[in-house]
């Protein structure tokens, strides 16, 4: 069985050129984690959601956002439909024939993956190229440098995560070294 990060990898080194782009896996962004987000250097933005089963699909659109002023709610693909979202593009890559094309709204793209289990091999096919949801560069919308720092805080995290595993590490609260100053 192909795992979720097996087909990741496989769609950004098929598909992303990381000389030009910057690619993030499970980056939370708005009110959602992106499985994949990719801004390209003129700071177009695309969100591509991940969906193995037709009930996570379904689910998808059932996801809400409440406003924080004003306490409406907001379904997420009412927001990205209408371009009120951070991303300039969202697609769905699913697996081949999972969801019938007509049953999947016109602002998404659809890319579907064929895994050979065989020969170990994906192939990706896009269906339908996404919809430019709004021309806003991602940077007019977010605080670059913000987003700088916090990726470089998740790497650090992500770092310690993994050495962690191999070995134990002994930290202090960094909540009682803040007190203290």
């Amino acid at each position: 069985m192909l795992k979720i990060e097996e087909l990741v990898h496989a769609y950004i080194h098929t598909y992303c050129d990381f000389e030009k782009e910057l690619v993030l896996t499970n980056y939370f962004q708005a009110d959602w984690e992106a499985d994949i987000l990719i801004i390209d250097a003129e700071g177009m933005s695309h969100e591509i959601e991940i969906k193995l089963s037709k009930s996570d699909f379904k689910n998808d659109f059932k996801k809400s956002y409440i406003h924080k002023d004003t306490g409406e709610k907001f379904l997420k693909h009412d927001k990205i439909s209408c371009g009120d979202y951070v991303c300039n593009a969202f697609s769905f890559l699913l697996p081949m024939g999972m969801v019938d094309s007509n049953l999947i709204p016109e602002h998404c793209g659809i890319i579907e993956f064929y895994h050979n289990a065989d020969t170990w091999n994906t192939e990706f096919y896009i269906i339908r190229p996404p919809r430019r949801l709004h021309q806003d560069s991602y940077w007019m919308l977010n605080d670059k440098d913000l987003f700088i720092r916090k990726m470089a805080l998740n790497l650090l995290q992500r770092k310690m995560e993994i050495k962690g595993k191999h070995e134990e590490l002994i930290f202090k609260n960094p909540f009682d070294l803040k007190n203290k100053k």
